[in-house]
């Protein structure tokens, strides 16, 4: 799976605490092996934001995301729920 990354999620990324970049590295890592891993909670998003999907960091936290095509997604956001504002 490729992967690129949005300047706001790098961003966004670099604020966060080492451990939760630490496990938002471990969470995309799974992500690029298996896509729709249960841990991930990979869901379609509604709403405002019908294009997009999600998948869990962290209780908490989530990674925003939008497929490219098959093999190729870019990451729009990170963060807790204000992600989906």
């Amino acid at each position: 799976m490729l992967i690129s990354y949005k300047p706001s999620f790098v961003r966004e990324f670099k604020k966060l605490l080492a451990e939760l970049q630490e496990e938002s590295m471990e969470r995309i890592d799974l992500f690029r092996k298996v896509e729709n891993h249960k841990k991930l909670k990979v869901h379609k998003l509604k709403g405002r934001l019908k294009d997009f999907h999600s998948f869990s960091v962290t209780y908490s936290h989530r990674i925003v995301f939008s497929y490219e095509s098959k093999e190729a997604v870019v990451f729009i956001a990170i963060g807790d729920h204000h992600v989906y504002k």
